[in-house]
């Protein structure tokens, strides 16, 4: 309950920063950021600039102009990243809490409550998951949710890219790391994993948006569900056409052998 307490409004403030204030600022930037390119070569035609010092003097003020910006509309990207100052700390104690009530507890009385306190098929709390159903489950929210983000009609850095891949390679180590921790703390991921879903699909929905007072972006969609499930169809499909297009191994090794053939026939003449 904490957590949702704390976590919650910084979301919204979060979504509200990123998906809007942020973005309607880039249209402003860019024309500054053009006059300013303009007036950075006139000076520097006047004072006998070099292609490296006009550079300089073009992203400094460049800089300066950017953060009075921030300044001006209060929505600093540092002030995005406080969700995460917040829900690490309190993702890691929790877990670490569950882990000491499931096998290392001091009462015995605490963790007979958990060995008997699950449900379904896990109702043992203390022991890991043997089916694989809160891992894989854990996997694939996590998965969804980082497609989610990676499906946005938006222009992507490199490090954008480099971040998305990162996370999907983490959604998947984490399928055998919740295989090998009680179920208590698998249960307690994929329900934050969840929740954290909920909220992400709930922060596109135009009404939603429009209840919580959030300015509107030109990145935002009147179908943003219908977008979402298009893009993944679109990208998912596209993988059995690429695996389509591979030689098989017979037709690989045929290609090899007909190579090898006219290299030795080569070598005859």
């Amino acid at each position: 309950m904490t957590r949702r307490l704390l976590y919650d409004p910084l979301a919204f403030y979060e979504n509200f920063l990123l998906n809007a204030s942020l973005e309607n600022l880039q249209p402003e930037i860019k024309q500054l950021a053009e006059r300013l390119r303009y007036e950075v070569s006139v000076r520097g035609k006047q004072v006998g600039w070099s292609e490296k010092v006009a550079r300089f003097h073009f992203k400094k003020n460049l800089q300066r102009i950017i953060t009075e910006l921030y300044v001006r509309d209060n929505c600093h990207p540092f002030k995005a990243t406080l969700l995460v100052w917040v829900q690490i700390p309190m993702w890691v104690c929790v877990s670490l809490a569950l882990r000491n009530c499931s096998v290392g507890a001091a009462d015995s009385e605490v963790q007979e409550q958990f060995s008997a306190g699950g449900t379904l098929w896990f109702t043992d709390l203390t022991a890991p998951d043997s089916t694989w159903i809160l891992p894989v489950s854990l996997g694939l929210v996590n998965l969804l949710i980082v497609e989610i983000f990676a499906s946005q009609k938006m222009e992507v850095s490199r490090f954008q890219k480099l971040a998305t891949n990162f996370f999907r390679v983490v959604s998947v180590v984490m399928i055998p790391v919740a295989a090998t921790v009680p179920s208590s703390m698998a249960l307690y991921w994929l329900s934050s994993s969840f929740v954290g879903l909920v909220h992400n699909l709930l922060l596109r929905s135009p009404t939603f948006r429009r209840l919580c007072c959030v300015p509107r972006t030109k990145s935002e969609s009147a179908t943003p569900y219908r977008d979402i499930v298009s893009a993944l169809t679109a990208k998912y499909r596209a993988v059995p056409q690429m695996l389509h297009g591979l030689p098989s191994c017979r037709e690989a090794d045929l290609t090899y052998g007909l190579a090898n053939n006219e290299v030795l026939v080569e070598g005859k003449g």
